[in-house]
């Protein structure tokens, strides 16, 4: 059966001096150890070691063969998005990350799919910078789940989020800045709890923000990790919307009116948790993922789906390749009978 794997991450072996985009501040840059390793710094600190499968599309190549993988889509590493710093610099930084993801995948263009980053602290910007990297190359976006305090339901983004529908872009949501105290900062529990909280979180903006509600139907979007916490507490949600409508009831629809318009990724390392996804969301509404090439992602990629006994051979497919494919068609990205991309 082909495989499609919605959720890897790149990083470029170099890239300009970020502080050339204006501003000051802090800025992300790479550390190079050897040909094959390298720490990404952010100003004096080391933020992650990475090794060249980050930016050898041979290397990336290699393991998606040990997997069985036919497709992978890349996304940035959210570290480089910038939120924080002015639109102009932000859009500067995408510009730069988003060419080098091109120049990546272009030796193995028919296997490795690109997704781009925006400033999404800028409207304006964020509309046209996928615009100018959706026309050089790129088939969807990623994008953080909130930018400072703003969440997806902040009317800039729910533009952008229009704006990505009206041009048939797909969307992949991946947490990042998540909070830190004394608490967080032990066993990496920031990625741990945190992480699951942000992409809740997110979900919740979606539907009680009312977004679902104000995009078409036709936007794909999809959130990474399994979807953080969301499937477990959908019970809790649904009742809390039901018993203090007052304060809940903004969406127009209960919560679990709108668990078929969006997504989620397999990332979650357990059959039991898996299980849980579709019998909450829908086969349908699950694909593979492994958030390549970091330590925390699951390799063999779909080790999981393929020892979930409970479920049939046509729901194995669908989140094998199938529903990726829906996810990627609206960008006319289709798999040829080889498991290759044509765009």
């Amino acid at each position: 059966m082909r495989a499609i794997d919605v959720h890897t991450h790149f990083v470029p072996k170099g890239w300009p001096d970020l502080s050339t985009a204006g501003g000051p501040g802090v800025w992300p840059s790479l550390r190079l150890d050897s040909e094959r390793d390298a720490m990404i710094m952010v100003g004096s600190k080391e933020f992650r070691r990475i090794s060249a499968n980050c930016w050898d599309a041979e290397a990336r190549v290699a393991d998606m063969d040990a997997d069985g993988v036919d497709i992978q889509v890349v996304s940035p590493t959210p570290v480089f998005f910038s939120y924080e710093k002015p639109g102009a610099e932000a859009a500067k930084v995408a510009q730069i990350f988003n060419d080098l993801a091109l120049e990546i995948c272009a030796p193995a263009r028919d296997r490795l799919v690109p997704f781009a980053q925006v400033p999404l602290q800028d409207t304006d910007a964020a509309c046209a910078e996928l615009d100018r990297a959706i026309d050089a190359g790129h088939v969807g976006v990623e994008i953080g789940n909130h930018v400072g305090d703003r969440d997806l339901d902040s009317e800039g983004i729910v533009t952008f989020l229009q704006h990505c529908a009206a041009r048939e872009v797909p969307v992949f949501v991946h947490p990042w800045d998540m909070p830190g105290s004394p608490r967080l900062d032990r066993w990496m529990a920031r990625w741990l709890t945190g992480m699951p909280a942000e992409t809740h979180l997110s979900i919740l903006a979606m539907i009680l923000g009312g977004v679902f509600d104000r995009v078409p139907s036709s936007l794909r979007i999809a959130f990474a990790h399994g979807g953080g916490s969301f499937a477990f507490w959908l019970g809790r949600f649904e009742n809390a919307w039901h018993q203090r409508p007052d304060v809940i009831g903004v969406s127009d629809q209960p919560p679990t009116a709108y668990v078929d318009r969006f997504s989620v990724d397999t990332v979650v390392f357990d059959p039991a948790a898996l299980r849980l996804l579709v019998d909450t969301l829908g086969a349908e509404q699950v694909m593979l993922g492994s958030d390549y090439p970091y330590p925390l992602g699951e390799r063999p990629v779909g080790n999981v789906l393929e020892g979930a006994d409970f479920l049939t051979t046509a729901q194995k497919s669908a989140i094998r390749s199938g529903n990726a494919e829906r996810f990627l068609a609206p960008r006319s990205v289709l798999l040829t009978s080889e498991g290759t991309l044509t765009t």
